[in-house]
């Protein structure tokens, strides 16, 4: 039976993804300090089957005596939230970076023989654009003046506008945050590492993850969280810029499949690949759609007129690499998973801590 650690394994995505493997006989250790913004003073209950290890990633010799006699890796510990990496960035960098470099270190001459590292589409800026011959835009940007004069689409280096498309691998990365540095060092440390020791690698860009077992008081976790934590206590959900800007949600039993595939798939051994729907969506019209599942539609999106420093405008995913490589197909449409989604949200409650961050980002001049 394969033994797999995964790091993380007790947040969001790490708890689908051991659900995942158990259905698929894996056998299971997890490694998870628990960090309180994530898990505040909620109970974690993980399957009695599964080995546990409370302990921090940077610890050295916890990392390697976690590491004994494990076959296969997957790596989700990390700091996340865009916002919060601006200002708190040596807390992102120590656990992001050298945190992955504590666990690669210590897999030095184990026998562990494939890692699957979370990495995130952040790590491309803005997403990749088309002029109206077709041309391919891959470096698209926003200047801060354009930005604070809510000039809020990118445009071409003639000043022509430009349309957005499903941003592929292909696209350099653009690393507009110090939450996507972090996470592009990750992978590469990854790939790196995996090459150098002859480790199969691969790391899964994920797109926008939802779905129940967010992290509902954690101001910087997804945006369908946000607007839950918002609509469930009577308040609008807060919307940067103008809420056009279009991103890709994934819901959350996709992505641990994907991390299931990616364990199994020899052809994913060495590759960069995105986890998304390969859907477009309006943010204000996610914060609608919600609103109207949470039978709250009178609370209607508040549009903020403003930016946050390192937010981009538009990025989805194009998933060919991922149907291709991993015989990903998405199976569970945004459209589709409100309903449950709004249902577990009602069920669990919510403290909301948006204006909270809000305050926190414009008091360091983040909000432009």
């Amino acid at each position: 039976m394969t033994k797999v650690l995964v790091t993380g394994g007790c947040g969001f995505i790490g708890r689908h993804v051991i659900e995942e493997l158990l259905a698929k006989n894996y056998d299971l250790r997890v490694l998870d300090v628990l960090n309180e913004q994530v898990h505040a003073d909620a109970e974690v209950m993980l399957p009695p089957e599964v080995d546990f290890r409370r302990g921090d990633v940077l610890d050295a010799a916890l990392v390697r005596d976690t590491l004994k006699d494990i076959d296969c890796v997957v790596h989700l510990a990390a700091e996340v939230g865009v916002g919060q990496s601006m200002y708190e960035i040596s807390r992102y960098v120590g656990v992001n970076d050298l945190g992955t470099a504590v666990l690669l270190e210590a897999m030095i001459g184990t026998a562990v023989r494939r890692i699957v590292v979370a990495s995130s589409m952040s790590v491309y800026g803005e997403g990749l654009y088309e002029t109206a011959s077709g041309e391919r835009v891959s470096d698209a940007r926003r200047s801060p003046a354009d930005v604070k004069a809510g000039a809020w689409d990118p445009i071409g280096a003639d000043g022509e506008p430009l349309r957005p498309v499903a941003t592929d691998e292909h696209k350099p990365v653009d690393l507009a945050s110090i939450y996507a540095l972090t996470k592009y060092a990750q992978e590469r440390q990854v790939l790196i590492f995996g090459e150098a020791y002859g480790v199969d690698a691969v790391a899964l860009r994920l797109f926008n993850v939802y779905g129940a077992g967010q992290a509902l008081s954690n101001p910087y976790t997804g945006v369908l969280a946000n607007f839950a934590s918002r609509l469930a206590n009577g308040q609008p959900p807060m919307v940067f810029e103008d809420g056009r800007q279009r991103r890709d949600f994934v819901h959350v039993r996709d992505v641990a499949r994907a991390f299931r595939l990616a364990l199994e798939r020899p052809q994913a051994a060495g590759q960069v690949i995105n986890v998304g729907s390969g859907q477009a969506y309006a943010i204000a019209d996610i914060a609608s759609f919600l609103a109207d599942a949470m039978g709250v539609a009178e609370l209607e999106p508040e549009i903020m007129g403003k930016a946050r420093s390192g937010d981009i405008r538009n990025c989805f995913a194009d998933i060919a690499k991922a149907r291709g490589l991993l015989g990903f197909e998405p199976r569970h449409r945004l459209e589709d998973s409100l309903a449950d989604f709004a249902q577990w949200v009602r069920s669990v409650g919510a403290i909301d801590r948006g204006a909270e961050m809000k305050r926190h980002l414009e008091a360091r001049g983040l909000v432009l």
